[in-house]
């Protein structure tokens, strides 16, 4: 089995406990993930760190609309880039800061991710993603005809710009990445699922306005390193079915088939179980790895096999 593990984090990796969203709370909060993530490096893997990034996202574009008439709008893969570098530097310091307290020395880098998605995809003909910030029906309509864009509702809120959020093809830089892992390297990658574009016959690159899901990034990320293992982390120790019910019952091992049945059967969630089980789903039915679904605070025991829910062939 290959040393590498893929370990994607969410939004809840750069929330403080306390839920404070400022600049010093979301360092803080990626100094306690780094903490877990850590661990896994220190037990041998050789780790690639993946990432949310959308409050963040959300920021910078709310920030871009409130100074539109003094500097120009920013596109959303400037966004995504930005948020990278940004998001980035905070994990960089964290693991420095982390190794350096535990004396081990191993270097750090973040990659600036591209990831390729297919132009035809279905989903630019029916954009669901909603990004930036809530606004009347006039004020986005004026907005749209504008800028071009697709906008949804949000019952009882409002009005928001919304994008599509097609699949991932090929993550870009992936090379850049395997050869920062065979030098020693955590690396940090594919953040918000990475900078969409597309390639025509030569080979020649374009942005695209969309989002990429960032557990189905960094499945395929797995896929393309051939990782040893791919973690998604949650907000709850293990994966489960009937959640939140009296008969819940909690899953440690989950083989392919039983996945695919639970999920024909509505058990997760579209918006918050559903696309991580996905996601490690398409990683081992294309690996001979390990995949795995737990909380941050259980990473470094889910990959010694001793928590969270393992999906794995049979």
């Amino acid at each position: 089995m290959s040393k590498v593990a893929v370990i994607a984090v969410g939004g809840n990796a750069l929330a403080s406990e306390g839920g404070g969203t400022s600049i010093p709370d979301q360092a803080l909060a990626a100094a306690r993930t780094a903490q877990y993530v850590v661990d896994v490096a220190a037990a041998g893997w050789n780790v690639v760190l993946t990432h949310g990034n959308g409050p963040q996202v959300g920021y910078i574009l709310r920030r871009s609309e409130i100074a539109a008439a003094e500097v120009p709008v920013v596109p959303m893969d400037y966004a995504t880039a930005d948020t990278q570098g940004a998001i980035g530097v905070m994990f960089q310091r964290a693991f420095i800061n982390e190794l350096s307290r535990r004396g081990l020395k191993k270097p750090v880098a973040t990659v600036v991710t591209q990831v390729r998605v297919d132009p035809a995809d279905k989903a630019f003909a029916n954009p669901t993603k909603p990004i930036g910030s809530i606004m009347t029906k006039d004020v986005a309509d004026a907005l749209a005809r504008r800028n071009g864009w697709s906008l949804m509702e949000e019952t009882g809120r409002g009005w928001r710009r919304c994008v599509a959020s097609p699949q991932p093809r090929e993550v870009i830089e992936v090379e850049t990445v395997r050869a920062l892992l065979d030098s020693g390297h955590i690396v940090i990658a594919c953040g918000g699922g990475g900078i969409p574009v597309v390639s025509d016959a030569a080979g020649t690159l374009t942005s695209r306005e969309a989002v990429i899901d960032k557990d189905l990034a960094s499945s395929l990320l797995a896929r393309q390193l051939k990782a040893g293992k791919l973690l998604i982390a949650t907000a709850v120790p293990q994966v489960a079915i009937n959640f939140g019910k009296p008969d819940v019952k909690w899953l440690s091992r989950l083989p392919l088939a039983e996945a695919a049945r639970y999920m024909d059967e509505g058990h997760f969630g579209k918006g918050s179980m559903g696309p991580k089980v996905a996601a490690v789903m398409e990683y081992v039915t294309a690996c001979n790895g390990e995949g795995l679904i737990t909380d941050i605070e259980n990473m470094g025991r889910a990959i010694a096999g001793e928590a969270g829910t393992r999906i794995v062939r049979g």
